[in-house]
């Protein structure tokens, strides 16, 4: 048995995500989590919502409450949301947790020990129309490298090149839209992740399995112009983790919070805390300490390409410069984007279909399948509704549907509702036996690497087995002529359902379960030998029809989707 943590992107707090949210983070870690289990190891998975910083504030104050009342309650909404697709954490947590504070003060205090934090006398812009400092990423304007419009002070997002907000061009509040903006001085601390540079190169060089677009877009923050920068860890703002040097007041620093993306990566660490304390008292410390029984720990984190700066320089020189015997992550999932029906999903604008809507149309299923066999692995890759409902009918109701109720329906009709005796096994079924075996070790291969548009396709591939087998061997012409051998074949046909639904449930779960409830059996272990696995169930054992597990999408309703989401979320 092996030991995996396992953690996606935290969610940022202002609201409901959207699709493209969900397939670049969440839902492959839950994938991978529902996979590894079924395996039959030790698995930690945890997410948290990202509850800091002036988007928070902002949106609470047009919510017209509080912003800790406005956090609690979206972050709620955002856990009510994620099991509704079925989103398989071990803990939910919240960066603004007690134990995230205590931690993120303990690692500044760290750091300041180890002479990584410098105190930095900094001019900042601020706005008179809005009577505050803005974040770097609360300033837009046209970015000087690439030319986009709409770049950050921060960051541009569509060339990913770092940027002060003076590089702007025309530069205005993104609050207000004002360009009556002022240059202020203020003090703020800054971590010398340039002192970590030729440590964090050498552990993202160990990393020879990471995906290419992993280490390329780390490797373009170390190396391109000028290198790896330090970054300011501080802001100016109310809400917020308060500074401090461990638990002591850190002078000079007083009324300002730490800048959200020094504190959100921790919240990985502290999110172990919260689930310890909500399970009574749990070792949290064996999967995040090598001094405490995490060396045999696999460390695996999923998110979008946006997010890979800060995961793999940031919060490993966190981590590094601490001195302390932390888990570093293992592996790094990061994924392109999914753009929406030929321009971007988009939380800030509202485009696109967001979370709570998706379910409101259809179960989690259907958005699990199409979304991770779609997934923007290699490239970005595109949501539209022509190409979703041809994999939702084509994949989950032709082929997966169509072969589960072929199969109850014609033994319920033939045999009654048990499983039939009589009959052996011969050539056919035979190879299809030694085919599946091949097929499934290939579909685990992939779900081993985290290929998840190849593990789709080598599931789906495992469906149609059942169904070219079906169509070929044709109980309902066998058993005109041979009863045995057709209660044979049918009999082989149920087991493949219990099969199918063990090997499907990482992909949809609320599918294979219906399988395994219709079957009378429970979750099943994950096959090692095909044969073994299809004699699951035994001559004489009953069964039910379960009611039709996947409806098509009709030309109607994809037509009145498209129109309803073509405009932008109010």
């Amino acid at each position: 048995m092996q030991r995996h943590l396992i953690t996606s992107a935290i969610p940022y707090i202002n609201g409901i995500k959207h699709l493209g949210n969900l397939v670049g983070s969440q839902l492959p870690a839950d994938l991978y989590a529902r996979y590894q289990r079924a395996r039959g190891h030790e698995v930690l998975f945890l997410c948290a919502t990202d509850e800091h910083g002036t988007p928070a504030e902002l949106a609470a104050a047009k919510a017209g409450k509080p912003v800790a009342e406005y956090c609690a309650e979206m972050h709620a909404i955002q856990a009510e949301i994620a099991k509704g697709f079925r989103l398989s954490f071990d803990h939910f947590g919240r960066s603004s947790s007690h134990q995230n504070h205590a931690l993120t003060q303990h690692f500044a205090g760290r750091l300041a020990e180890a002479g990584l934090i410098r105190e930095v006398t900094e001019k900042q812009v601020y706005s008179h129309t809005d009577g505050r400092f803005l974040p770097d990423r609360y300033i837009e304007g046209t970015c000087p490298n690439c030319g986009y419009d709409k770049a950050r002070g921060d960051q541009c997002e569509n060339c990913t090149k770092q940027l002060d907000p003076t590089d702007l061009i025309e530069p205005r509040s993104a609050i207000s839209g004002s360009t009556d903006l002022e240059v202020r001085e203020t003090k703020h601390l800054y971590l010398r992740q340039s002192a970590l540079k030729d440590d964090l190169d050498a552990w993202i060089d160990s990393k020879t399995d990471w995906p290419v677009l992993t280490t390329s877009i780390a490797k373009k923050w170390l190396h391109d112009g000028d290198g790896l920068q330090d970054r300011g860890i501080t802001r100016d703002l109310d809400w917020g983790i308060p500074v401090k040097r461990g638990d002591a007041d850190w002078p000079g620093m007083e009324g300002k919070v730490f800048y959200v993306w020094f504190d959100a990566p921790i919240e990985y660490i502290a999110c172990a805390g919260e689930w310890a304390d909500a399970q009574g008292g749990a070792d949290w410390e064996r999967w995040w300490r090598t001094d405490k029984g995490a060396d045999d720990v696999r460390y695996t984190q999923f998110m979008g390409k946006d997010n890979v700066p800060f995961h793999t320089l940031s919060f490993p020189a966190t981590l590094l410069g601490s001195g302390e015997p932390w888990k570093m992550v293992d592996h790094l999932k990061s994924f392109n984007y999914l753009n929406y029906d030929g321009g971007q999903f988009s939380t800030s604008q509202g485009r696109g279909v967001f979370m709570d809507q998706a379910l409101e149309l259809l179960p989690a299923d259907y958005w699990r399948w199409w979304l991770l066999s779609n997934c923007p692995e290699t490239s970005d890759s595109e949501f539209t509704w022509d190409l979703f409902q041809q994999g939702v009918n084509k994949d989950l109701a032709d082929v997966l549907g169509n072969f589960v109720s072929r199969v109850t329906k014609f033994c319920r009709s033939k045999f009654g509702e048990e499983v039939p005796a009589g009959g052996q096994y011969g050539p056919e079924e035979h190879a299809l036996i030694a085919d599946l075996d091949a097929r499934i070790a290939r579909y685990a291969g992939f779900m081993d690497a985290m290929e998840v548009r190849k593990s789709a396709q080598e599931l789906r591939a495992i469906w149609v087995s059942g169904n070219e087998y079906l169509q070929a061997a044709a109980p309902w012409a066998t058993i005109k002529e041979d009863s045995d051998k057709a209660a044979m074949q049918i009999r082989l046909g149920l087991n493949l359902i219990a099969l199918y639904a063990t090997l499907s449930a990482p992909f949809i779960p609320d599918a294979a379960a219906q399988m395994h409830i219709a079957l009378g059996v429970s979750e099943t272990d994950w096959p090692t030998a095909c044969a073994d696995a299809l004699d699951l169930l035994a001559a004489g054992d009953s069964f039910a029809v379960p009611d039709n597990l996947f409806a098509k999408i009709s030309d109607e309703d994809r037509a009145a989707w498209q129109e309803k989401f073509a405009g932008i979320r109010t």
